[in-house]
């Protein structure tokens, strides 16, 4: 028969004990403690796990691109929309700004994301303001006095078919008593775009108007813009280069919600660009806005 050597563990056909439960120790230093026993949950004390749903609170993301820097994802016309649907799907809330989820006239609702502007979420997020979501807003539009007729009338043809088909509340209108006076540049430091509203004093009277005899509770500008230079144009165009609009666009609104805190939202008053056919799919949105002006 078959005969196995053996195990050093054997002398004598006894079996050694082996002591599993502590390690080896150099001699002098102290046994190791011994881990205390977990005490059991009390059952009237769930854990945070445990807990029903009524008391578990929704997961709420914000969702930030800077504007006017030339952001990869974000930095063009609503090139971060997917990104902001795909973070809705996974959580309970997500608060985002004008820069993510606008692209141009194209714009993507979804009802657990909440549209805050930059200067309310930069309040929101050290902790000054709070935000209450709303069902609708009562909209009113301000139109610089230095858009040419016809263009301001392509404007309020827009505000007219909103409301017409969609059923936006843009209860009413005023324009500014003074044009805004709007420029745009490249900051030579960092490259991003900024620039100055000349008649800021001008805009902020028109808002009080609609606030305060209108009754309105959020706020869309429509400010006439320098158009661009070629070169600036279509480098952004073609995806590559920085939106020179984006920077000027956000010192509007800004001044809007810190004097009055309520929504606002701008887009710039422009005249068409020629079709170019190099035209990249994150700017494209730009090119529906053109269309229609």
């Amino acid at each position: 028969p078959l005969q196995f050597p053996r195990s050093p563990l054997t002398r004598r056909g006894k079996t050694m004990a082996l002591h599993l439960a502590r390690p080896f120790l150099p001699a002098g230093l102290p046994p190791p403690a011994r881990r205390r026993a977990r005490a059991r949950a009390h059952p009237l004390s769930p854990t945070a796990d445990a807990r029903p749903p009524s008391f578990r609170r929704p997961y709420t993301s914000v969702l930030v691109v800077p504007t006017g820097v030339g952001a990869a994802v974000g930095g063009f016309a609503g090139d971060a929309l997917p990104v902001a649907r795909a973070l809705a799907a996974v959580a309970d809330c997500v608060i985002s700004h004008p820069n993510v989820l606008n692209a141009a006239m194209l714009y993507w609702p979804t009802p657990n994301t909440l549209y805050v502007e930059g200067y309310a979420l930069d309040r929101f997020a050290e902790g000054a303001w709070a935000l209450q979501p709303v069902h609708q807003n009562k909209v009113g539009l301000v139109l610089d006095s230095g858009i040419e007729e016809e263009l301001r009338l392509r404007h309020l043809q827009v505000a007219d078919a909103a409301r017409a088909s969609l059923g936006l509340p843009v209860v009413e209108y005023a324009v500014t008593d003074a044009p805004l006076e709007i420029k745009t540049w490249f900051d030579p430091k960092c490259g991003k775009s900024t620039g100055s509203v000349g008649n800021s004093d001008s805009l902020l009277r028109a808002v009080d108007a609609l606030v305060n005899q209108a009754g309105v509770n959020a706020v869309a500008v429509v400010a006439r813009f320098p158009d661009d230079d070629p070169e600036d144009s279509d480098c952004y165009r073609e995806g590559k280069g920085v939106d020179l609009l984006a920077g000027v666009e956000a010192i509007i609104s800004h001044l809007i919600v810190k004097e009055f805190k309520i929504p606002a939202a701008h887009a710039p008053a422009v005249l068409p660009l020629p079709l170019s056919p190099s035209v990249s799919p994150r700017s494209a949105a730009e090119e529906v806005f053109m269309l229609l002006f």
